[in-house]
């Protein structure tokens, strides 16, 4: 058992950051709360650090209840978005600096130190301070301080918020690869969807401080539980029942709306009895794949996602004349966000 949180809540004055919550979270995974701002994950992730007391419900760890135990007492590892490395510290003194405050042996202590540089891909820096560092550099400075001390719980609070797109999706690979070496329970908030899509083994989508969803990648992406989960995670088209591009039958008025992603629009230059017609307004080239922004006959405008080869193949240009159906939608006609 890694991580229990149970019937847990947490206010501040009116505002519910997070709203009775329960989750499991199996010891060893690579676990991503995903949501917006203000949806209660970093409030989740303090709480379970002890960083934040609950109003209400438990926090178990490793099969005892740590609810009222202290931070120091929880043996977690906590890294923030902006490193909160010690600037008058080398990168080596800043590893150890966990270490050197339980007293732990000299030797034992730059053994652990060399041998989590080396894990981070730093060895060879440990003289330097963090001045001297990029920011990718920095963070795997506070991951390998984090994991110095052998935690039985990794917390993470938006640990590549503060680094440019390339350098955090190199970093993410690198999470990943490192997690299946250490496999550290270890939770990690992000409001990125690539990121948690890409990293972890579990996605816990949060929305109002409550959990919409949880499961893989691949279950939250292809079967999303709620409207919310589907807007969230992936791109995403909205449509009434009514629009042009589903009169072919399907769905009805007890489906008010219809959600429908870029990749399931179905583009031919020429209608077959199925399709509805359309126009291209806008054509958006990025790299491998071609995003077309398409006008209905009944005015609503989708989005599609063409791979290169079926662009190639169709030919698009602005305001050409095309025919669309829909691959796959889905519905959520019993659901009713309170």
């Amino acid at each position: 058992m890694g991580i229990v949180v149970e019937n847990v809540s947490k206010q501040f004055g009116s505002f519910k950051a997070v709203d009775n919550v329960n989750l499991e979270i199996k010891s060893g995974s690579l676990v991503a709360l995903l949501g917006p701002s203000g949806s209660g994950k970093s409030t989740l992730l303090r709480v379970i650090a002890g960083l934040e007391p609950p109003d209400t419900g438990k926090i178990w760890l490793t099969g005892k209840d740590a609810t009222n135990t202290s931070v120091q007492d929880r043996n977690i590892g906590f890294v923030f978005q902006h490193y909160a490395l010690f600037k008058h510290l080398t990168v080596r003194q800043n590893v150890a600096f966990g270490l050197d405050i339980r007293k732990t042996p000299k030797l034992k202590v730059k053994a652990r130190v060399e041998e989590l540089l080396n894990l981070v891909q730093l060895g060879g820096l440990g003289d330097r301070y963090p001045s001297q560092l990029s920011g990718g550099q920095r963070q795997r400075v506070a991951l390998a301080r984090a994991l110095a001390v052998q935690p039985q719980v990794l917390l993470l609070d938006e640990p590549f918020g503060a680094l440019d797109a390339k350098v955090r999706k190199d970093l993410r690979a690198w999470l990943r690869r490192l997690h299946d070496e250490v496999h550290v329970t270890t939770v990690f908030v992000t409001h990125d969807q690539e990121e948690a899509m890409e990293v972890s083994d579990e996605i816990v989508v949060m929305n109002k401080g409550r959990v919409e969803q949880v499961g893989t990648p691949a279950q939250v992406y292809d079967n999303p539980a709620t409207p919310f989960v589907m807007s969230f995670i992936g791109p995403v088209n909205v449509l009434p029942s009514s629009a042009q591009i589903f009169q072919s039958g399907g769905f009805d008025s007890a489906n008010p709306e219809i959600f429908l992603r870029p990749h399931d629009i179905v583009v031919e230059t020429k209608p077959n009895g199925s399709t509805a017609p359309a126009r291209v307004t806008r054509l958006v080239h990025l790299g491998w794949e071609i995003q077309a922004e398409l006008t209905l006959g009944d005015g609503q405008v989708v989005m599609a996602n063409l791979t290169r080869e079926r662009f190639d193949q169709l030919k698009l240009e602005p305001n050409q004349e095309v025919y669309v159906k829909p691959r796959d939608a889905k519905a959520f006609p019993l659901y009713y966000e309170i």
